[in-house]
């Protein structure tokens, strides 16, 4: 089965399949409903990934999810399952010395695997999470393959740092055709290309860091492996990326060993300016890099120590905006999971720091499975970096063509237009108001809440003399989340040209309604601007702002009634304790 042929669950045709589709999650534990405190909601899931016809996001491959849902149990899956379980044994192999310890522990998983996979429901990596839950829960072992992660990770310092490795990295040897007729810049730009592949054709070479005899490469050796082939569609992608000024790259790092090539390749394109963003798993995951990893790994805290960690799981957009924007290139910051890349369960930070990038570089075949070998298109560029067979293999998928960003330049230029008018209203002696009111705090009501702010607002203004209004439902465009707007009204909030902020109260809402000679439907009744997640960040705004401009008037409802709402479900515009409303 190829990408073009998969056929997307038509949910409301088959019942039987129905069932079968909505069981599927609730057996690989990432239903939003059924597990709401772990399983991301859809705005923040739609950070990435661009669903269409209402399609629900599964963090599989096609042809996985295809076996699942034949309910044939092909051989495939099988296959898939016996993989899982031989690794999981592996592990107690290598780690467990006890024979009672050992075989009470891998009668235990045995029991597990088959109760697991009696049915084929289960993604593989949902498997393998859970049986390695029992092994860590059992023997109370976090890192149990610390030691040769750490191994591994020395070999690849050493090799980088070998003076054989230096001389092979920075011979030209022909490497650059025509030479005399380059200008300077095009001969610079040629050099970070040949400097770049040759880093990247290091990850074709596994065997020298988990091959315990293998030996230091020579230099006619090392020259080999720059001119490894490189297959697939990326590497054009890939050099455009590094050409474009102060690129943005969330870099997601695999296994050990490889690892340290990767961090030093983030730091080439530091070096260039470029921004990298390295994803490690939160915690321990067989040889997947974690936390743990870098903070107990000498060779990793050395090589990560001018990075800047991000700790927060749920930081807001203003905050890593401003982040971003700091005299850093290199940042760290967990996915959030403990298991093989699932986007359903990644951290908030996780999950605006992808929408926040130019692309997403992804390193291994899992993560290949989960990005590439799907049909679900992602809010930006994905590349996969896999290596197979000595061979390296770059993967390039566009980001869908629909999906509309808003940069964080883009809403700075939004938010200086419109102070550009408040401005020019002060030098014609304009009073300025600001109107705060509710946009998107009552789901499915956000035209609704437009119309009538625009209506009352049409009204004051024609009440009164020289008052300039911003209305910000005149603002909203589609694509815009409500992290986005946030971002763009708080720096014209704190403008200062502000002289009186409105706050919209429930009699506002009830002349408005008037006004269309309606009576006020029950889900507007009694609503004003406390009932607003926005309104209630406004305020905390509107109070600071007001510290520094005493003069600024504050309408509205009492600052104590601006207790309710707290903080957006993740993209969305009402609060997240409204979700399970």
């Amino acid at each position: 089965m190829t990408l073009t042929d998969f056929t997307p669950i038509q949910i409301g045709k088959n019942p039987d399949l129905d069932a079968w589709f909505t069981i599927f999650f609730l057996e690989n534990h990432i239903d939003p409903f059924a597990y709401p405190t772990k399983v991301s909601t859809l705005e923040q899931i739609e950070f990435m990934v661009y669903l269409e016809n209402n399609e629900r996001f599964y963090p599989c491959s096609d042809k996985m999810f295809d076996a699942i849902m034949s309910r044939k149990y092909p051989k495939h899956l099988k296959e898939e399952y016996q993989k899982v379980y031989d690794k999981v044994m592996k592990l107690v192999d290598d780690v467990i010395d006890s024979d009672y310890d050992r075989n009470f522990l891998k009668s235990l998983i045995k029991i597990k695997y088959d109760h697991e996979i009696e049915t084929g429901l289960l993604i593989p990596s949902r498997l393998e999470k859970r049986l390695c839950k029992i092994f860590s829960s059992r023997t109370h072992i976090e890192n149990p393959y610390f030691d040769e992660k750490r191994k591994e990770n020395k070999r690849v310092k050493n090799l980088l740092t070998s003076e054989t490795f230096k001389k092979a990295l920075n011979q030209i040897n022909g490497s650059i055709e025509d030479i005399n007729s380059l200008s300077l810049y095009e001969l610079r730009e040629k050099i970070k290309e040949i400097e770049f592949q040759r880093l990247l054709s290091l990850l074709s070479a596994p065997h020298l860091w988990t091959d315990d005899n293998a030996k230091m490469p020579t230099l006619p050796q090392f020259k080999e492996i720059f001119k490894t082939r490189i297959a697939g569609n990326g590497m054009n992608r890939l050099t455009q990326l590094i050409h474009t000024p102060k690129s943005k790259i969330l870099w997601l790092l695999d296994d050990s060993g490889g690892v340290v090539v990767d961090i030093f390749i983030a730091r080439f394109l530091a070096e260039l300016g470029h921004i990298v963003i390295l994803a490690v798993k939160e915690s321990p995951f067989f040889k997947k890099i974690s936390l743990s990893d870098t903070r107990n790994d000498p060779i990793l805290t050395k090589a990560l120590e001018t990075a800047h960690f991000i700790h927060e799981k749920a930081i807001g957009k203003n905050e890593l905006v401003q982040r971003l924007k700091q005299d850093e290139n290199i940042y760290v910051i967990s996915d959030g999971t403990h298991e093989t890349l699932n986007l359903l369960l990644t951290s908030t930070t996780f999950s605006r720091i992808f929408k926040e990038v130019d692309c997403v570089i992804s390193r291994g075949k899992g993560q290949k499975n989960r990005l590439i070998n799907t049909h679900f298109q992602f809010t930006r560029d994905v590349i996969n970096i896999s290596e197979e067979n000595g061979e390296l293999t770059i993967t390039f998928k566009p980001r869908h063509p629909d999906f509309i960003n808003f940069s964080h330049k883009d809403l700075e230029e939004k938010a200086n237009r419109i102070i550009d008018q408040m401005k020019s209203a002060k030098a014609r002696n304009m009073t300025v108001m600001f109107y705060s009111g509710i946009i998107g705090s009552i789901p499915g009501k956000i035209d609704v809440a437009k119309k009538i702010m625009s209506l009352f607002i049409d009204n004051l203004n024609q009440l009164s003399t020289d008052l300039f209004i911003i209305n910000p439902s005149k603002y909203y465009e589609p694509g815009m989340d409500a992290d986005d707007l946030m971002y763009m009204w708080e720096i014209v909030q704190r403008s200062g040209y502000i002289d009186i902020w409105r706050f919209q109260t429930a009699d506002d809402i009830a002349d408005s309604f008037a006004l269309m000679n309606q009576k006020v439907p029950p889900e507007w009744i009694g609503k004003d601007s406390t009932y607003s997640t926005g309104c209630t960040k406004e305020m905390r705004i509107a109070q600071d702002v007001q510290r520094r401009n005493t003069e600024m008037q504050l309408i509205g409802p009492s600052l104590d009634k601006f207790m309710r709402r707290n903080e957006y479900g993740v993209g969305s515009m009402y609060d997240q304790r409204l979700a399970d409303i």
